[in-house]
């Protein structure tokens, strides 16, 4: 046994000697504990959404920027949700320009346009409204960006349910979905920590 507590004791010492000698090394260790914590975080609040693994892949690479902090996830989130609606707008005003697509397939690329638009100015609106800390009731401000964050998902959805309605072309449709069904699960998992941050804050 005291062999034992002398091994233990002569490596406390070395590791102890290690990081007092090597700052770099000991920060090294102590940013890898703390992603390692942040990531975690993360994790679990990504569990509690319908679409995990991509919630998880898209969030984990802004860990050491989140933290453990919930209004910072939440704030993320929705600026994610807004990046890749504005480009799934932009590429679908792109497709809309296409040569040859039917007068319906066109119509349908519009309307789907102006929904995301509206998805767009919602989104917009909820991350102006996560910043601000005077006048409304804490409350009042989420449940505003509960109903804005809810509507641009619910947009989003009438953009694609309108489309697959369409006599459509099968790879129009299919372009068209693969933009749109990233958006919407981008935009769920957004609706679903808001819903988080505002119920653990009640």
């Amino acid at each position: 046994m005291a062999n034992i507590g002398s091994y233990f004791s002569i490596a406390a010492i070395f590791f102890f000697a290690l990081f007092t000698t090597s700052p770099s090394l000991c920060l090294a260790v102590r940013k890898f504990l703390s992603s390692e914590t942040d990531t975690k975080f993360i994790k679990t609040w990504c569990d509690a959404t319908t679409y995990p693994d991509l919630c998880f892949v898209t969030f984990s690479s802004y860990a050491a920027e989140i933290q453990d902090s919930p209004k910072t996830l939440t704030t993320k989130s929705l600026f994610v949700a807004l990046n890749s609606t504005r480009l799934a707008s932009k590429n679908l005003t792109d497709i809309s320009k296409t040569q040859g697509l039917k007068p319906r397939e066109t119509e349908a690329l519009q309307d789907c346009v102006e929904e995301i638009g509206d998805s767009i100015d919602e989104l917009k609106r909820s991350i102006v409204e996560m910043d601000e800390t005077a006048g409304k009731s804490f409350a009042f401000r989420m449940s505003d960006i509960q109903t804005w964050v809810s509507a641009a998902l619910t947009d989003e959805d009438t953009c694609m349910d309108g489309f697959s309605e369409t006599a459509t072309d099968g790879d129009v449709k299919a372009n068209m979905r693969t933009l749109i069904e990233k958006v919407a699960h981008l935009t769920s998992i957004s609706l679903a920590f808001v819903n988080h941050y505002a119920g653990a804050n009640k």
